[in-house]
């Protein structure tokens, strides 16, 4: 991870700098605030600012039912139960912004999850840093024969070897092309804007990415998957880690329902049902597909 002088300046200002305030604060959140966290081999995630704490979650809640809530319901047992019913709301009152370092065919993933607000660095302004992510041998691997959007089998010796070789090879030549074409130095030469256009997808990009705490559970519940791309699951283990110091009773309600749970269709129910009262179902009985027998199996079978 290479942080710039004035980034590494500028945390640690920050962290030096104390500050009263009237507001909630979460201790766990505290203590990672401007905190460099790597993820790949130049990337980041840091903490540049967030709002509320799990009392938020439940304070937000109990609006709806007045002060005397509080006596008959525990905190950790509301969190647990917004979560367990799929109440959103509530969590939307928290927020975070991160600062984000991350591969620029890693952000077209990120950016899929629209709600959120996005600020990235301008190339149309500003000249890219020589960054390029090159993957670790352990995670090159060849295209899966059963699954269009996964990997395979790891590449290993010469073949391993050669692939590296051409992803450094290409990403050096077009960066230093990238560089040639700039008006630099006198020369007139290519603007920014479209100069970049011949950058390859592995080079670095940095954004500010705020979300509410409701959005952030479901980014983290597909990108932290084990069936999620390693490079974006990198970064969202990374802030599974912060989310947990932040709120952990609301992450530990997630973990639970979400993260380690399973959801049954109304056919999968029927299906309990006739075998916890003796029934032998199978696929064909079951009113189910095949697709759908498959994944139920894996859970319950």
């Amino acid at each position: 991870m290479t942080l710039t002088p004035e980034q590494q300046a500028e945390i640690d200002e920050a962290r030096a700098t104390t500050r009263p305030t009237l507001r909630a604060t979460s201790e766990g959140m505290e203590r990672r605030l401007y905190v460099a966290h790597e993820v790949l081999d130049h990337g980041l995630v840091r903490v540049i600012d967030y709002m509320g704490d799990d009392a938020a979650i439940t304070q937000a809640a109990r609006v709806s039912y007045g002060r005397g809530t509080k006596a008959v319901q525990n905190d950790e047992g509301l969190i647990r139960y917004l979560m367990r019913h799929w109440h959103s709301t509530p969590f939307e009152m928290c927020e975070v912004k991160f600062h984000v370092k991350l591969p620029v065919f890693v952000a077209r993933q990120w950016i899929r999850h629209r709600t959120a607000n996005v600020n990235e660095y301008s190339a149309r302004y500003s000249i890219l840093d020589r960054e390029f992510y090159i993957p670790a041998p352990e995670h090159l691997a060849a295209q899966s024969t059963v699954n269009n959007q996964g990997r395979g089998e790891l590449l290993e010796g010469d073949e391993a070897q050669r692939v590296l070789d051409i992803l450094r090879d290409d990403a050096t030549r077009a960066y230093d092309h990238y560089e040639d074409m700039l008006s630099q130095d006198g020369q007139k030469g290519l603007a920014r804007e479209l100069a970049r256009m011949n950058l390859p997808a592995n080079v670095y990009t940095q954004w500010y990415w705020k979300v509410d705490l409701h959005n952030l559970f479901h980014f983290l519940r597909l990108r932290a998957d084990a069936h999620a791309q390693y490079e974006i699951r990198a970064y969202a283990e990374t802030m599974c880690g912060i989310v947990k110091d932040w709120v952990p009773l609301a992450y530990a309600a997630f973990e639970d329902y979400r993260m380690g749970g399973a959801t049954l269709s109304a056919k999968g129910v029927e299906v309990l049902k006739r075998r916890l009262a003796g029934e032998v179902v199978t696929q064909e009985t079951s009113g189910m597909s095949k697709g759908e027998w498959r994944e139920f199996e894996g859970v319950w079978g």
